[in-house]
């Protein structure tokens, strides 16, 4: 993973040291709250409803076993004892005090972190495909392409103020687990014809109350070309971007009024003035950073251990069907660890938990560990041989939950338990959800089904692009949760369609579980999916158990 240099440690610091000053005169009044604002935003540090929320960044979704010691310090000694992990692969801690904001960013700094553009309009954490280095089924390790996007992106000058945010993510799989047609702009390693590894570039992806999917900009641009034309990309959005409206400000919206043909032919007239001021520079940079990246050195050892504990015991049994994945290196595994036991919040984990994760990847995981935007986290080089050791220290520290893409997976935003921007809650939704089908003990043979959770129209639990997405909303000060159905956030991408009404708070339960059964009723056999089903049938079946009443009087 990427070392800080010289230039890096002092440029935080630098930036720390500033930040710091600014806190002061905001507490003895100096600045006022409308002028302090955007200095905080542009440091991750937000007012919610309670108290001040600080977003810390964590670049691709990448940390060693020290990184992840210095946030369970941050979340016990600054914070309740917990953070929440994002669908941004960051941790946000929602209880700090203001003037202890300062010592935790530089306490982050310590272990190279920090929570520079995790908010404001400007381009946000960069974000990448949680299996990277370790996939099968990837090309390359796509984390040195982020590394290079987030060193050019941080503190650009012409981008710190832009009309609104920008998210890029990056992966070089065949399967897509980093949600790249819902980004801005997404990097997609890819292979030519004549063998070439080069990039796909997607644009105009978002969710929010504009749901779109990302049209391709360009099938394949060189390696060299990279940086500059992403800066041609974002500078033609910033130059003709609308800020007469900030729903319309996003860069889908300039993508969907010019058309893709438009927007191509401007980013190519802008890319042939970019590149000759990069003058190989950035290939450069690339070359050094990628020397970050090697991949650890793999061990050779027998697996009857796992062979054992699979068969032997069902507990493990299940948990390895469900949390494990399949490894680039022979007698290797990814572990995905949950962090959504049945009725805890989804992405909450404990500092005590925090610390036994970071032992794990210290002893048995080659000291790296993944944060996804499903709120999970992920060991990605175990040896299958350490797998039963693994197991039985998560379950000291209840972080066993064998329930990886299974219904209590599910993606859920803080909502009005803690954002201001929520108009219902999501996380007591998702607990009450988790919680049934726990009791029922359907989880398994309902197989693998994505809900994901909104408490407000801006859709941070992504619930647009989920098998069942549920979106909160006010309704005359009444919580209503609409349902939208056959949503998809990989390589296959689709926006949910809505069913119908929305439903009370004590009815969106019961709602899903018709739902569910539905499918169960519906599906052509045990091994097609949710969105096999519905792919298969369409909205009608579903909407006729999802409204019984309006089933009963059409009858």
């Amino acid at each position: 993973m990427y070392k800080y240099n010289d230039f890096d440690t002092a440029f935080l610091a630098e930036r720390n040291r500033q930040f710091r000053a600014q806190v002061e005169r905001r507490i003895d009044g100096s600045l006022t709250e409308d002028e302090f604002k955007p200095l905080r935003l542009m440091n991750g540090v937000y007012l919610q409803l309670h108290a001040y929320m600080l977003r810390v960044a964590i670049p691709y979704g990448t940390l060693s076993g020290r990184q992840m010691d210095q946030l369970a310090l941050l979340a016990e000694k600054w914070d309740k004892g917990y953070g929440h992990f994002t669908t941004r692969q960051n941790i946000q801690y929602n209880w700090p005090k203001l003037g202890d904001i300062p010592d935790m960013l530089d306490a982050l700094g310590e272990v190279e972190m920090h929570a520079i553009q995790t908010s404001g309009n400007t381009i946000r954490n960069v974000t990448a495909d949680h299996f990277a280095g370790a996939a099968a089924d990837e090309i390359e390790d796509p984390r040195p392409i982020a590394e290079l996007i987030r060193q050019w992106s941080t503190d650009h000058p012409e981008f710190q103020f832009m009309g609104r945010k920008f998210k890029i993510a990056v992966s070089a799989g065949e399967k897509d687990r980093a949600v790249l047609k819902a980004h801005d702009l997404a990097v997609r390693v890819v292979r030519n014809d004549a063998g070439e590894v080069g990039y796909q570039i997607l644009v105009g992806g978002g969710l929010g109350r504009t749901p779109m999917i990302g049209k391709v900009l360009n099938d394949f641009l060189p390696r060299e070309d990279l940086l500059p034309y992403i800066e041609a990309v974002v500078s033609v959005w910033n130059q003709i971007g609308r800020r007469d409206n900030k729903y319309k400000a996003r860069i889908k919206i300039t993508v969907h009024e010019h058309g893709i043909d438009d927007i191509r032919a401007r980013v190519d007239e802008r890319f042939a003035l970019v590149r000759p001021t990069f003058d190989g520079i950035d290939q450069e940079l690339f070359a050094d950073i990628k020397a970050h990246f090697a991949a650890p050195e793999f061990k050779t050892a027998s697996t009857e251990a796992f062979d054992a504990a699979y068969a032997n015991d069902t507990m493990f049994r299940s948990w390895a069907d469900t949390n494990l994945h399949e490894h680039r290196a022979d007698g290797y595994s990814i572990v995905t660890i949950s962090i959504k036991k049945h009725g805890d919040t989804p992405g909450d984990a404990t500092a005590d938990q925090m610390r036994a994760m970071a032992e794990l990847a210290r002893q048995y995981g080659h000291d790296e560990l993944r944060i996804s935007h499903e709120q999970n986290v992920i060991l990605p080089h175990v040896h299958k041989s350490d797998l039963p050791a693994i197991y039985a220290a998560l379950r000291e520290v209840d972080l066993h939950t064998a329930n990886i893409g299974l219904i209590s997976d599910i993606i859920a935003c803080p909502g009005m338990d803690y954002c201001a921007l929520a108009t219902a809650r999501s996380i007591p939704v998702a607990q009450q959800i988790a919680t049934r089908f726990d009791e029922l003990k359907l989880e398994h043979d309902i197989g693998h089904l994505q809900i994901k959770i909104s408490g407000c129209i801006n859709a941070c639990g992504h619930h647009h692009v989920a098998h069942i997405g549920i979106l909160g909303l006010d309704r005359a000060g009444v919580e209503n949760y609409q349902i939208t159905l056959g949503g998809d956030a990989t390589e296959t991408a689709a926006i949910g369609e809505r069913a119908g009404p929305g439903f009370a708070y004590d009815e969106i339960v019961p709602a899903i579980e018709r739902v569910v059964q539905g499918y169960l009723e519906l599906r052509d056999g045990a091994e097609e999916t949710f969105l096999e089903t519905y792919r298969r049938v369409g909205l009608a079946p579903f909407k006729a158990y999802l409204y019984p009443e309006a089933r009963a009087n059409a009858a």
